[in-house]
């Protein structure tokens, strides 16, 4: 059970505007908030998204420096997410000026079994750290599906493509691929959107 005291509309709240706290002088000495740190050592840990009390707040890798994940106390839910891999939950208690590192491993689901045949969708999207969604699952973020030598591998058929991150518009659209077959999506995402996140994919 959550504590009542938090929310988590008003803890991702800090989180996106911990960016601009960080760099102001009165940050220094504000020991309200408590820090997060998660760590991974392989490329799955690091391009997996995390999700605090079921919103979207960005990729491991980048949950630092600025985007470090900055939260109010009380009792959080981390959830660690990558396709093909079982779900890392983590139930955190958060204290005030504390710092916590939490190690993640992301252990392969051996339920999942990679089609033999697939259809192509090269990404050219910005901000390119947003979350990718196909069909309501996540599958990474933009990074990964983009530039050369990389693209997002799907099942051919009729797939609707998800594109959000927290602060921008969600875009979204439906792609019909027959096998083999390369296709692109490119878009500059809007800014404006809800600054919860996307919310954990069931």
């Amino acid at each position: 059970m959550r504590n009542s005291r938090t929310s988590p509309r008003a803890a991702l709240l800090i989180l996106l505007t911990a960016s601009f706290l960080l760099v102001g002088p009165a940050f220094a000495g504000n020991d309200v908030l408590g820090e997060i740190e998660l760590s991974g050592a392989s490329k799955a840990e690091k391009t997996s998204g995390v999700w605090v009390d079921g919103q979207y707040v960005g990729y491991l890798h980048e949950l630092k420096g600025s985007k470090k994940l900055l939260l109010l106390p009380g009792e959080h839910e981390i959830t660690v997410r990558q396709g093909g891999y079982l779900d890392f939950v983590q139930k955190v208690s958060v204290r005030a000026g504390d710092k916590q590192t939490i190690a993640v491993k992301m252990e392969k689901d051996l339920r999942v079994q990679l089609p033999h045949v697939t259809s192509e969708i090269k990404l050219d999207v910005n901000p390119n750290r947003a979350a990718v969604f196909v069909d309501g699952v996540f599958v990474g973020h933009v990074a990964e599906f983009g530039g050369m030598g990389r693209a997002l591998l799907v099942t051919p058929g009729k797939r609707k493509v998800t594109i959000s991150l927290p602060g921008y518009q969600t875009f979204e659209t439906d792609i019909d691929l027959v096998a083999n077959q390369k296709s692109a999506i490119k878009t500059e995402l809007v800014k404006g959107g809800p600054a919860e996140g996307t919310p954990l994919p069931q």
